[in-house]
């Protein structure tokens, strides 16, 4: 399977939020989209949280370069 990244998590994510809240998958669908969405948010959480660690090594990093002065 093809690793997504945010942006496109979170585009398919909306997606089939659009269609469970306008009642556009059926009740077979909707195990299927619920348990498709559950994975995508897993996703977009662990970029998020990947992305806070690097910010805050960056700002560590300078915080650091700064005290050193």
């Amino acid at each position: 399977m093809k690793k997504l990244n945010y942006s496109q998590a979170l585009e398919e994510l909306e997606e089939i939020v659009s269609e469970i809240e306008n009642e556009n998958i059926s009740v077979d669908e909707l195990s299927g989209k619920v348990k498709r969405a559950a994975e995508l948010i897993r996703i977009c959480k662990a970029v998020l949280h990947q992305t806070e660690n690097e910010v805050n090594a960056v700002f560590k990093e300078l915080q650091d370069g700064l005290s050193e002065q």
